[in-house]
């Protein structure tokens, strides 16, 4: 696609609005996404609303490998600097950065089963995913497996956080559950499970016999996305935990 050309002379197959319909959202580009939320473009250069999408992650990700991760922490300040941007566009593209963390971070309700990590993932999104310091967390079960709550345990740097079993286990206590979920994120969003984290989650699967109170996963969340050690790791078939 030629991004110096208006929207309104590409072919309307070609056309962003166009290519969402007929293919979903997911077929277009980041470029043409901030594209539909900018309307008309113009800016650096007289860009098509495209190439200017395209401008300002260029112009937000110049000396980041990841700028999306630079999208989801944009002030309006650094928009409005972008030649071609506005305070009309830049508020547009923050309120739909801001929709889209608050529909990814919804809660599940207190008394939902959880019964799959995606669940527990999104009890804790809001808490761990997008957070640029590692932090420690557990989800609070039932002994129906029933959501009780959340609670954080610690927080680190951005590369460290420490957790240690006997403040885990006092808080699963403390708050009268009888089952829980570890978790921690990863700031860099890379979600390999360091030997720390299984030399950790072992010691919890211990002390969980021990003490009676199941650890039934550990997930590590980061960069919009969760990993379960449970289903990728072997550690609960060395340490079996109750239902």
């Amino acid at each position: 696609m030629t991004y110096n050309l208006r929207i309104a002379d590409l072919p309307q197959s070609e056309r962003p609005r166009e290519r969402l319909m007929a293919h979903g959202s997911k077929s277009l580009s980041t470029a043409e996404l901030i594209a539909i939320l900018l309307g008309t473009g113009q800016g650096a250069g007289k860009l098509s609303a495209v190439g200017l999408g395209q401008y300002i992650l260029q112009q937000l990700g110049q000396h980041q490998r990841d700028p999306l991760g630079v999208l989801r922490e944009v002030s309006i300040q650094e928009l409005t600097q972008i030649p071609g941007i506005g305070p009309a566009k830049a508020t547009t593209i923050l309120a739909a950065i801001e929709l889209g963390k608050r529909v990814y971070q919804s809660r599940p309700a207190d008394k939902t089963v959880v019964d799959d990590p995606s669940v527990a993932a999104a009890a804790l999104s809001h808490d761990l995913m997008w957070q640029s310091q590692e932090r420690f967390a557990i989800v609070l079960l039932d002994v129906k497996h029933r959501l009780i709550g959340t609670q954080i345990i610690t927080i680190g740097t951005a590369t460290e956080t420490l957790a240690h079993p006997r403040d885990i286990f006092r808080e699963v206590i403390r708050q009268g559950a009888t089952r829980a979920i570890i978790a921690h994120n990863h700031p860099s969003g890379n979600l390999e499970p360091s030997p720390e984290d299984i030399s950790l989650t072992r010691q919890l699967l211990s002390g969980a016999q021990l003490l009676g109170l199941p650890v039934l996963d550990h997930l590590i969340l980061g960069n919009g996305d969760y990993l379960s050690l449970r289903q990728t790791t072997s550690l609960w078939n060395e340490l079996p935990q109750g239902d």
